[in-house]
């Protein structure tokens, strides 16, 4: 093992990343204009009502019975409309198409020595291959409209910890990581690592990323 960074080639393609950023847009700013616009609305129609207008100085509204006094002179506070409230359903939006763009733009993996780091939209988890529990794993991924292809994964827990991190054996629009990368993984895997007991399928897992690493197109 080298204490090289070797980035993995995981994550969606450019092209996709690109259509999943615009719909991230997409979504944060219809919420914002939802947000925003019951409070435009709002004052607008005060303008054009001539309601909510500022008196110049409470002289000028002395006359005027304290339940109809401006919630500014009456010492009272606003209490927002209902029309506001309903521009509230918009943040879920707005979340949404924020978590969609971080998601998109940050996903990575990278191996540093026996150490793998996959980065999420919200945080990264580092687990130690060489002393986790490894097992085979698979993630469900939509290709086109309705198609759905079964993804294989490595996926590492801390058995101190508990932390998991999980590695898609997919490359960006290729059919599997490269030959060098599942190498690597592999040798991440089995460095220093007993070879009975319950490490023997550890073992068995890596052989057969190098077996994947051999026969690149599948044949």
């Amino acid at each position: 093992m080298t204490n090289e960074k070797l980035r993995l080639s995981v994550g969606a393609a450019p092209g996709q990343r690109v259509f999943a950023a615009v719909v991230g847009v997409l979504f944060a700013g219809f919420g914002t204009v939802f947000v925003l616009l019951p409070v435009l609305a709002d004052r607008l129609l005060g303008r054009l009502t001539g309601f909510g207008d500022p008196l110049p100085s409470y002289d000028e509204a002395r006359d005027l019975p304290p339940g109809m006094l401006p919630p500014d002179l009456a010492g009272g506070t606003e209490t927002p409309g209902p029309g506001r409230l309903i521009g509230l359903c918009g943040v879920p939006f707005v979340l949404l198409g924020l978590y969609l763009v971080l998601r998109v733009l940050r996903t990575a993996a990278w191996l540093e020595e026996t150490r793998a780091s996959v980065r999420g939209a919200l945080g990264t988890r580092t687990v130690d291959l060489a002393t986790a529990e490894v097992t085979a794993g698979a993630v469900a991924q939509r290709i086109g409209d309705e198609s759905v292809v079964r993804v294989p994964t490595v996926v590492a827990r801390d058995r101190g910890t508990g932390r998991r991190v999980t590695i898609p054996l997919q490359g960006m629009g290729l059919a599997t990581l490269p030959p060098y990368e599942l190498r690597a993984l592999a040798d991440a895997i089995t460095a220093g690592r007993p070879t009975g007991g319950r490490d023997a399928d550890a073992h068995v897992l890596a052989g057969q990323l190098r077996t994947m690493a051999g026969n690149p197109l599948g044949l």
